[in-house]
């Protein structure tokens, strides 16, 4: 379908390639041909649109043999406007210029003009076919029968339309009529697969024993493998146990070598280590001894220095005690008793002991006077 706009009371029209566009405008051509596009006047013009690409028309139709059997016909026609102009004056091809719709059906009057047409001559060659023949080769001879017709048909080439090409898609008889001829050769088909059934069946059975008869001798076989089995078995067995008796020998002897090596270094290394310990001990002892010896001279040596330092000190303090006066042996004392009595927090002194202190000073002061 064209597409058609509106702008100020004009139209445009814009077609597609593959629709070819008639203009007419007070009964002369203005536009003519294949994906145009145009503006125009929606009062003035008279539109048509031819479709020229290729077109399939599918049919289905029934028809009857010689043996008055009815099958049904599936076929296709491809056809195409070869002629748009001629198509275009026989059919109504016209659209409305304000929508770009046909104003009729041509499209339906050129499938009813095909469809009576290819039935006629599909009918016409089924009618003198028995069915049997239809069936086998009848979808070439309509084939052929029907594009013969069509292309030999002179209204077709007079309306501008052109048979591109003629396909049968399949004859086919009523469904019982078909179930029946399906019969026989199901009937066949199944005998042929029970024949087969029993042939398989025979060869599996002597198939099965043989299979029997090759188990049996493997049963055989290997009952007497087993037993050269158990023999070579047996064999080893003993093999190995010498070997391993061989092997445990050598593995003892060589174990007690190991061990008496052992104990020997051990031996060894415990004399070794006692007569180093035993070193070890005369050499602590005699540095201890020596030690001890010098301990005693140096202890021996401090007491000497000690006791002669004190006597010598013992000495002096008597020497320097003989050569002091009573008075200063007096304060000494005093002060030494002082140094050692506790601490006195206080001193009561009665008048007679007060008296008798000053009585003893005065007499003390005189004397110091005096002398």
């Amino acid at each position: 379908m064209a597409d058609i706009t509106r702008r100020f009371g004009w139209r445009h029209l814009r077609g597609a390639p593959t629709a070819h566009i008639r203009h007419h405008r007070s009964g002369r051509l203005v536009h003519d041909g294949p994906g145009l596009s145009f503006w125009y006047r929606s009062l003035t013009a008279a539109l048509s649109e031819v479709p020229v690409d290729d077109r399939e028309l599918a049919m289905t139709f029934h028809a009857r043999t010689s043996d008055f059997q009815d099958v049904a016909v599936q076929a296709t026609v491809t056809y195409r406007v070869s002629d748009p102009a001629i198509a275009a004056a026989r059919l109504d091809f016209s659209i409305d210029p304000d929508t770009g719709v046909w104003r009729g059906a041509p499209l339906e009057q050129l499938s009813t003009l095909l469809t009576e047409t290819a039935q006629q001559h599909a009918l016409d060659v089924l009618a003198r076919t028995s069915l049997s023949s239809a069936l086998v080769d009848g979808v070439a001879a309509v084939r052929e029968r029907v594009a013969s017709g069509l292309a030999a048909e002179p209204r077709l080439p007079a309306t501008g339309i052109e048979i591109v090409a003629v396909r049968v898609v399949a004859l086919r008889p009523e469904p019982e009529v078909e179930r029946a001829l399906r019969t026989p050769a199901r009937e066949q088909i199944q005998q042929e697969a029970d024949r087969a059934t029993y042939e398989r069946r025979a060869v599996a059975v002597e198939r099965e024993r043989a299979i029997a008869e090759n188990e049996l001798a493997s049963q055989i076989e290997l009952a007497r493998r087993e037993e050269q089995l158990v023999e070579q078995r047996g064999t080893n067995a003993r093999r190995e146990a010498e070997e391993k008796a061989a092997a445990d020998a050598v593995k003892a002897g060589a174990e007690a070598a190991r061990t008496l090596r052992l104990t020997e270094a051990e031996a060894a290394r415990t004399v070794q280590l006692a007569e180093a310990e035993a070193t070890r001990n005369v050499r602590l002892a005699e540095a201890e001894a020596d030690r001890q010896v010098k301990l005693a001279e140096a202890e021996a040596a401090a007491a000497r220095a000690v006791g002669a330092a004190r006597a010598e000190a013992q000495s002096a303090w008597l020497r320097v005690h003989g050569e002091v006066d009573a008075a200063t042996l007096h304060a000494l004392t005093g002060t030494r008793l002082a140094e050692n009595l506790p601490r006195i927090e206080s001193v009561t002194v009665s008048p007679d002991v007060l008296t008798g202190l000053l009585a003893k000073l005065g007499g003390a002061g005189g004397s110091g006077e005096t002398a």
